[in-house]
């Protein structure tokens, strides 16, 4: 009961979020109908309620917007540099939002979340309706839902502008997965994101199986609908065939210093470089691949493995106290397995995921037809993946035995790794690269300009 109460007042924050837009509304200069720059080029507002510097998605709708002429603004908060590509270029202007206040630990999640969303429905209906002049396009990330689509929406309404849903997942299942599906709390979050889901004048999904579920119950959604899958950017490219040296350059400037002294068989083979991006959540069970790895390990036949782990997240101290305690205590020998973790520049990366033997993919989808990015920009760099393959939309990026493997235990990946990095198995994984090669072929631009550019108008 205490959380319907909470989450009740949390609804009527956003009510009180929308009468302030049309409080704003109604003495703002900019309530005329939305307009494209001077020179009559497109204009859209991209909005990602998260970091732009982790949104790879919406970073590329605003590079391939500005690419073709179109002037962007993309708002987002600044906790971590953004593209470089973005920062330099003239038709895009970043509109930083302000971060909201931090949930101190002695306050509940479901006593702080009301007041979190009140400051960023206040600070987003300001922007969205009167510190930004109207655009013609208004393109939104969805999760985050709340209270995103209610403010956008009712800005687009208010202003004449086209709404533009770019569905990732759905914010529901994510919160399914910390709360269960049974929550009350979970079930408002789902009407709340059906409902208002169905504002869009346009729809973009990561898959096809996401837009037949939005076409269905209970989501219905009747508008136009795309499906764009995610593509690799350019910095994501292959090693060349043409300069053998490439990738022990490579290995030599992205190597952590703690592995330094692995560099020598790296480069020659004897171990094997493998990668996973991961953020460090529930949603990503680390514990699949340290198993597997403690089990790989186990075996004093097989090739050593050095493992770079990217990315930061809130369970990575907690892995990494069980990883030195494995270490310690000989089930995770450095000999044969040696863990080591990387915050990396963009750049380097790119050039990490090129040089490496098998990328590692642990994303569980909540929903069950959304798609890893970080898969995509493995294939982009030519890395052939294993990956968690429990879920529905799994084959329309990785082809079993074409440019991956799938796994949904932690001894089928060790089954796949004493496969693909024992004797015999240069030959299969090679294979599998050439299949990455192949799937990664296809840029973002070229997939995007074939969809969302035709509908935009731009050039």
């Amino acid at each position: 009961m205490i959380t319907l109460l909470i989450y009740s007042l949390l609804l009527c924050i956003l009510g009180v979020g929308a009468a302030v837009a049309y409080f704003f509304l109604s003495i703002t200069k900019y309530a005329g109908p939305p307009a494209g720059s001077p020179d009559g080029d497109v204009s859209v507002q991209v909005l990602v309620l998260g970091d732009i510097g982790r949104s790879p998605r919406m970073t590329y709708h605003a590079l391939s917007i500005a690419k073709h002429g179109g002037k962007v603004k993309l708002i987002g908060y600044l906790e971590t540099s953004p593209h470089p590509d973005v920062v330099n270029n003239p038709n895009i202007t970043i509109i930083p939002l302000p971060n909201p206040p931090r949930r101190p630990p002695s306050i509940p999640f479901l006593l702080f979340a009301p007041f979190k969303v009140l400051y960023q429905t206040l600070h987003l209906t300001r922007l969205l309706t009167h510190t930004l002049a109207p655009s013609q396009w208004l393109l939104v990330q969805n999760p985050p839902s709340i209270p995103t689509l209610a403010i956008a929406g009712l800005a687009c309404r208010l202003r004449n502008t086209k709404f533009i849903i770019d569905w990732h997942n759905y914010g529901w299942t994510i919160l399914a997965g910390t709360r269960g599906r049974a929550h009350p709390l979970v079930a408002l979050s789902k009407l709340y994101e059906c409902f208002l889901g169905r504002l869009g004048d346009l729809h973009l999904t990561v898959t096809h199986a996401m837009a037949r579920q939005l076409r269905n119950p209970p989501y219905s959604i009747a508008q136009p609908m795309l499906a764009v899958h995610d593509r690799p950017a350019a910095i994501f490219q292959p090693l060349s065939p043409s300069n053998p040296s490439a990738r022990a350059e490579i290995l030599a400037r992205v190597i952590p210093d703690s592995a330094r002294d692995l560099l020598p068989s790296l480069v020659a083979g004897t171990t094997r470089l493998l990668v996973s991006s991961t953020s460090w959540t529930p949603d990503e069970d680390f514990s699949l691949l340290l198993d597997a790895l403690v089990s790989y390990a186990s075996s004093p036949t097989t090739t050593p493995i050095l493992a770079i782990i990217t990315g930061k997240g809130p369970q990575q101290a907690h892995y990494l106290s069980q990883i030195a305690a494995l270490a310690s205590s000989g089930r995770l020998p450095p000999s044969r397995v040696r863990i080591e973790t990387a915050f990396l520049p963009f750049a380097d990366y790119a050039a990490l995921l090129a040089a490496a033997d098998l990328g590692v993919c642990l994303h569980m989808s909540s929903s069950g037809v959304d798609l890893p990015m970080k898969v995509v920009d493995m294939f982009g760099a030519g890395l052939p993946v294993a990956a968690f393959e429990g879920y529905e939309s799994f084959g329309e990026l990785v082809k079993e035995g074409v440019n991956g493997r799938g796994f949904k235990t932690a001894g089928e990946l060790v089954e796949v790794l004493g496969r693909l990095f024992g004797e015999g198995g240069g030959e299969e994984l090679e294979g599998l690269r050439r299949g990455a090669v192949m799937e990664g072929g296809r840029r973002w631009d070229e997939e995007w300009h074939s969809k969302v550019g035709m509908v935009l108008g731009v050039r």
